[in-house]
Formats: C-alpha cells, sequence, structure tokens
C-alpha cells in the first residue's frame, strides 16, 4: 500500500463516525453528493468571474471537494465497497491529467493570476464530473458507475490546482471537529499558564436579577459587575439575559474576553495576549458573534428541543473567530457552548432571572433559580 493508499484507507476509518445519517439511508446520501458538486461548479464560477481576486478561492475549493468525498466514502459504506479500492482503480484508469500526488502540498497563499488555474480545462473537468453526478443519482448506483464518478473527480481535483492530500487532511479535521466528541485531553485551556488572578474562575456563580425597570443587573461574589441591560428592541425578546452565552463560552470554550472585561481578568502580564485576545477588537468579535447566534436562534426557538447545531452556523463562526485563540476549539464544542448556553437563557427567560452556575473543569454551564440562593 503506497502513501496515498495508506492516506485514504486512514480517512475512511476516521471518518466513520462522523456519518450520523441511517446507515440504510441512501437517497440523501446522493443528494448530499448532488449538492457538493453544485458548490464545486458554484465556486469554480467565481474563479472565472474574478480570477485572482476571488479571497479564499483555495480553501473554498478544497472545501467542496473535501465534502464531496466524504459524500462518495458515504456510499461506498453503504455498497459495502473499499474507498481505497475505488480511488486505486480511478487512478489506474484516469485520463493524461495528472492527479496531484500526496507529496504535493499546496501552498497557503491564495492564487495570483499565473496560479489560477486554466479555466476552460476546469470547467471541462467539471462539467464531466456534473454528468457522472447525475447518473449517481440512480437507485443503486453500479460499482461502474462509482468508479468513473471517481475517475473524474481526481480528474476534476487536478484540473483546478489542488492535492488530494491536502483536500483530505481538511475534511477530516472539519468533520471530525464538527460531529464527533472531542477527547477531553485534546482540548486547550486558554489561560492555564498565568497565574490565577489572570484566568478566568475554575468555578463561577453568576446571579442575574430583572428589577421592575425591565433591565438585568449581573452580580459575581456579591459585587455587581457590567451595567444593566435592557432587550434594545421594540418586540422583547430577553436579549437582557444574553451576558449567559459569554459565560458558556467562558466555562465550555475556556474563551470569553467579554467575561474577562466584565470581572476585570485580562491576562496583563503578557502583553501580546492583553493586546490581541482580551482586549477591544477580541471583545467586538465575541458580541458580534453572539448577537448574529441570537439572531439565528431566534428563528429556530432558542434551540427549544434540539440537539445539534446546523453546521452552516458552526461555520460561519469558525470565520468569525479566525486568527483568535478559541478557533482551536472544535466545532463540536461550540456546539456544546450554544445548547447549554440557549438553555440557560430559556430558564432564566421565563424565570426573569436566575443564577448561572458555570463549571470549567467539566465545561458545563447551567441554571438555578433565584430562591435557591443563599
Amino acid at each position: 500500500m503506497d502513501k496515498l493508499e495508506t492516506l485514504i484507507s486512514t480517512y475512511e476509518m476516521t471518518i466513520a463516525g462522523t456519518d450520523i445519517i441511517d446507515p440504510r439511508e441512501l437517497r440523501a446520501i446522493q443528494q448530499g453528493l448532488f449538492g457538493e458538486v453544485g458548490g464545486l461548479m458554484a465556486t469554480a464560477k467565481k474563479v472565472v468571474r474574478e480570477k485572482a481576486y476571488y479571497p479564499g478561492y483555495r480553501k473554498a475549493a478544497e472545501e467542496e471537494f473535501g465534502d464531496t468525498l466524504w459524500y462518495l466514502a458515504a456510499i461506498c459504506r453503504r455498497r459495502s465497497i473499499s474507498l481505497v479500492d475505488l480511488i486505486g482503480h480511478a487512478r489506474m484508469t484516469q485520463s493524461s491529467i495528472p492527479v496531484v500526488e500526496v507529496t504535493d502540498s499546496a501552498s497557503d497563499r491564495e492564487p495570483t493570476a499565473q496560479s489560477v488555474p486554466a479555466t476552460n480545462v476546469m470547467d471541462a473537468a467539471l462539467m464531466r464530473l456534473g454528468e457522472a453526478t447525475a447518473v449517481m443519482l440512480a437507485e443503486l448506483p453500479s460499482l461502474e458507475q462509482m468508479q468513473m464518478f471517481a475517475r473524474l473527480y481526481l480528474e476534476a481535483l487536478a484540473a483546478t490546482g489542488l492535492s488530494l492530500s491536502d483536500v483530505i487532511s481538511a475534511n477530516t479535521c472539519k468533520a471530525c471537529g464538527a460531529f464527533l466528541e472531542p477527547k477531553p485531553e485534546d482540548l486547550i485551556d486558554f489561560d492555564m499558564s498565568f497565574s490565577p488572578e489572570e484566568q478566568l474562575p475554575r468555578h463561577f456563580r453568576i446571579r442575574i436579577n430583572q428589577r421592575a425597570t425591565g433591565k438585568s443587573y449581573l452580580q459575581w461574589n456579591g459585587v455587581f459587575i457590567g451595567d444593566p441591560l435592557s432587550d434594545n428592541i421594540g418586540e422583547r425578546d430577553g436579549y437582557r439575559f444574553h451576558d449567559v452565552f459569554h459565560f458558556a463560552h467562558a466555562a465550555i470554550l475556556h474563551w470569553s474576553p467579554v467575561m474577562r472585561a466584565l470581572i476585570k481578568q485580562k491576562r496583563k502580564s503578557t502583553g501580546s495576549y492583553d493586546e490581541e485576545q482580551d482586549s477591544g477588537r477580541a471583545i467586538v468579535v465575541e458580541e458580534g458573534l453572539t448577537a448574529w447566534i441570537f439572531s439565528r436562534a431566534k428563528e429556530l426557538n432558542y434551540f427549544d428541543g434540539q440537539t445539534r447545531v446546523s453546521l452552516g452556523i458552526l461555520k460561519t463562526i469558525q470565520e468569525f473567530v479566525a486568527g483568535y485563540e478559541v478557533e482551536k476549539c472544535p466545532l463540536k464544542l461550540w456546539e456544546r457552548a450554544i445548547l447549554q448556553g440557549y438553555a440557560v437563557f430559556r430558564q432564566l427567560k421565563i424565570a426573569e432571572g436566575g443564577v448561572i452556575v458555570g463549571d470549567r473543569e467539566k465545561r458545563t454551564l447551567c441554571f438555578e433559580p433565584l430562591e435557591s440562593t443563599k
């Protein structure tokens, strides 16, 4: 088994656990494959229209090819066909367009006018792949149809100028981060190396009380923190309790520039952390992200009764926090922070106040009614 075969074999085994769709369900997988190839077409269109000025071309194309490969692997799983054998056959029967091998690692640079793939070659390869995708919508695609799709997939990948190894690496990281529960030992505590007075508290109880004015007030260790908040909107929606989401970030992600500012526990002993991770811009990013998620949550009844957060929301979060330490947190951990944060928010909203209990050791957030406080 050569390096590429080993890479594909490892990928096939690793991402099997990320397939949460009924193993008897084929139609949804076929539709997903069709949608991802359509995404490839859309990405290619931007390259043609905007040439080197399309930002994020390489990353977007890698993601679309990676998602397509994920669906192909899912079909293989349901047809009891080895992805390694399928790709191996495709490599032997491909046309004269060379496949980018595992040793050719793509550059992180955005494409220049010279590095953008030749659009005529790329368009032709993608059109052939699109035609093969339509055939894959058959009630039960045959081995020959799957082999043809795999061959045209590799040719389209090569024509786009990407590395299969980079595509596999990126998709593995994305799929596992979004669908598999992270191991505690693999998670990062961003302030472990700092003194206790510069760390987010390991355990915290924060009291939120709504007064007759309709504004909410925060207390930590008996001291009022932050400013009184109202919903600041005509239709009352509970946003006055939105600090709960920052506390969820702190407890579960071990990250919250907003909470650090509220309790005055920034990491000032290290200038770069204070300036780049804990101050103005990072605070604005967290507040903006929180407001954006809230706007989506309102459409979903604040995630009531839901056990998952859509991958689309999680991917947008990933873009929001790029460049900050929290980008190292897997998407599954973000999902946990959102679901637990909104579970507590719904309780606060009904009770018009309560106590937020955070445990960074267990990475949990929970609610207690005000009556139970001492």
